[in-house]
This record gives C-alpha cells, structure tokens and sequence, in this order.
C-alpha cells in the first residue's frame, strides 16, 4: 500500500486528543479498516484550521480519483465526515445525507459521525467495503 502524506498523517493523529466523544478513536478505526483492504491507496490531505482529508483509491481504479473521503472536520470538538460517490454505494438505513456535487464536484452520500456509535460506524465500514468493491472493477 502506498501512502502520501504518511508523516503529516501520524503527526495530526499524534498531537490530536481525543474527547469525550471518541472521534479520534472513530478515525483509527475508519483508517485501519481502509489499510486492511487490498489495493489501497491512502492520501492524507490536511488543511488546518478547515478539514484533515483522508483519500482512500482502489489501484485498479480508473474513473474516479478516490472511492471515500474520511475528513476530520475542524470544530470543538472534532467530527467526521466520510463521504463516497452517490452511485458507489447503497444506503439502505437512508443514514447518510446526499449531497449534490458534494465530492470533487459530482454527488455523494456523507456520514456525519459526531460521536462513537457502534451501529453507526458499522454501517460506514459496511459502505465502505461496498464502495471498495465497486472501485476495484475498474
């Protein structure tokens, strides 16, 4: 797996505490479920003060330059935002929020996790696994 922005990303998870709501904890384990999948590429585009950006790509991908973005949202305290393409996954709990032109200007399905909630992260990792999928036939 190759990574861009791998310092810059253990550094933000380094000097990030955690709160109350266990975001920090809700990242990780976003970010490990991503470099548990075969074929990820992970980039790490941070813009403080605004949003931490982390892109996920499936290598055999070709139309499309990620297939979720795990952003960290700049705010007291931190949440998150994983957004994916509209048409790369299902939302069959109509959790999500859609969200026109919303990612890299085209429409996308965003999860707002503002605190840990078990159900709520299954669901993203389930989305995630199904946008994974649908990244690696190209």
């Amino acid at each position: 797996m190759a990574n861009n922005g791998l310092q810059e990303l253990s550094a933000f998870i380094e000097e990030w505490q955690d709160t109350e709501e266990k975001n920090k904890a809700a990242f990780l384990r976003l970010k490990s479920n991503l470099e548990q999948k075969e074929g990820v590429l992970l980039d790490f585009i941070p813009r403080p003060g605004v949003t931490y950006s982390l892109r996920a790509t499936h290598a055999d991908q070709k139309e499309k330059s990620l297939f979720v973005m795990v952003d960290v949202i700049e705010d007291a305290p931190r949440w998150l935002s994983v957004c994916f393409y509209g048409e790369m996954i299902s939302d069959p709990e109509e959790a999500g929020d859609f969200v026109p032109e919303g990612l890299l200007g085209e429409d996308a399905m965003c999860f707002d996790i503002d605190s840990w909630d078990d159900h709520l992260i299954q669901y993203v990792e389930a989305r995630m696994d199904e946008a994974w999928q649908h990244a690696g036939k190209g």
